[in-house]
């Protein structure tokens, strides 16, 4: 008996592979451990695909949005993970790979990676360069508090703000910090204060607890917030040696809420006894100047001058008349010089003087132009000339030249 082959359609068998697969009760849920490449978050849809290696084989590997919302990292092409999902197959192109559901980074815990991620970034932006704090104001009239109502933080900060500085203004913003929730109200919180501008500097920050417990003080968003509040914030979360991406952002950060609200205002004993202390310098300093001045006083009324003006006024007289001699007897020494030097120069420009020439006998001649004839060549025969003399002038009538030489 023959049988007829069963024909299929390559979508039929494709389902009935995947059917295989989702059956098989191995390939449900499986832990891998490989390395990722050719990452690709997908930022539309929120799903990432990647590959996952070892040092012989690769399998594609998809992860859901859903599921992808809920890593805290950014995954990295070399990156070493470990993944749990299951095994299918996608039928529209006949490939099986992995769905992933959960994934951590193999060594580093997730939240320290992500922590160290968004640390580098943020610095990378400058956003934690010193340039940019903004200084805390020495006497703040109004302080802003954001922590939860229920810790023990809101109470060590009260306390210490209420004992070392009274003048000051609490403003209490009551928010979670701690769960999911807890980022979004620390941020709406801090852009409350700035919008209202109700506050000179605001505390932000709550008790000690696990890396989990202080996660929201390490978000993106809230490290944007303090970032761009005008208003200079003080970070004061966890313990001494908890530091959080907030810390590294803000314009100052307290070791502890404590520490957050003794650095937010001065101490109001400090300030009553610094003000005593100045008060005494300046009265020693006044009673200092009056006693100089005093004295002064004594020595200048108890002087000759001031007894008996009239004696100081005939010195400065005499005084006077001697600068009175002593500036005639200097002009007229100037002024005899200066005629002497005016008689000197007055002879040697007499020397040089035309006049003088001519009393000797010579004379000056003058063309029809009015212009002085020095060269035969000036003048033509028959031409009338002007001759100056010492007593006067001679028209004459040119009747012959000569020229004796060049």
């Amino acid at each position: 008996m023959i049988h007829t082959p069963v024909v299929l359609s390559v979508t039929q068998l494709n389902t009935y592979i995947k059917s295989l697969f989702d059956s098989d009760e191995n390939l449900v849920s499986v832990f891998l451990s490989g390395e990722i490449s050719n990452f690709t978050n997908h930022y539309k849809s929120g799903h990432f695909y990647l590959s996952l290696k070892d040092e012989k084989s690769v399998i594609r590997a998809v992860m859901f949005a859903q599921n992808a919302r809920r890593v805290r990292f950014l995954p990295q092409d070399g990156m070493k993970v470990i993944v749990r999902g299951r095994v299918s197959v996608y039928e529209a192109t006949g490939q099986y790979q992995l769905y992933i559901e959960d994934m951590q980074p193999d060594g580093l815990g997730a939240l320290n990676l992500a922590f160290e991620q968004l640390k580098a970034k943020l610095e990378a932006e400058g956003l934690f360069d010193i340039g940019r704090k903004k200084p805390i104001p020495k006497f703040p009239e109004r302080v802003g508090v954001i922590t939860s109502p229920t810790g023990a933080a809101v109470h060590d900060i009260t306390t210490i703000l209420a004992r070392r500085y009274p003048l000051a203004q609490v403003v209490f913003c009551p928010v979670l910090v701690q769960g999911a929730g807890a980022a979004p109200q620390l941020v709406d919180a801090l852009q409350r204060f700035n919008r209202l501008n109700c506050a000179n500097v605001i505390i932000i920050g709550r008790g000690g607890g696990s890396l989990e417990d202080l996660w929201p003080f390490n978000e993106e968003i809230l490290a944007r917030a303090v970032a761009a509040s005008k208003i200079p914030v003080i970070s004061a979360v966890g313990h001494e040696t908890d530091f959080t991406i907030c810390d590294f952002v803000a314009d100052l950060r307290a070791p502890t809420p404590s520490a957050a609200a003794e650095l937010a205002v001065p101490d109001s004993t400090e300030l009553f006894q610094t003000v005593q202390y100045d008060s005494m310098l300046l009265k020693q300093n006044i009673y200092l100047k009056l006693e100089n001045l005093r004295q002064r006083l004594n020595s200048v009324t108890s002087s000759r001058s001031f007894r008996k003006p009239q004696d100081l006024i005939e010195m400065q007289r005499i005084h006077v008349d001697q600068l009175s001699a002593r500036l005639s007897a200097c002009m007229a020494q100037q002024f005899s010089g200066a005629k002497a030097e005016l008689a000197s120069a007055s002879g040697r420009l007499n020397v040089l003087s035309p006049l003088a020439t001519l009393s000797r006998g010579y004379s000056i001649t003058y063309d029809a132009e009015n212009n002085p004839v020095v060269k035969t060549g000036q003048v033509k025969v028959g031409e009338q000339i002007t001759v100056l003399m010492q007593d006067g002038k001679l028209g004459c009538t040119v009747s012959s030249k000569e020229k004796t030489h060049e």
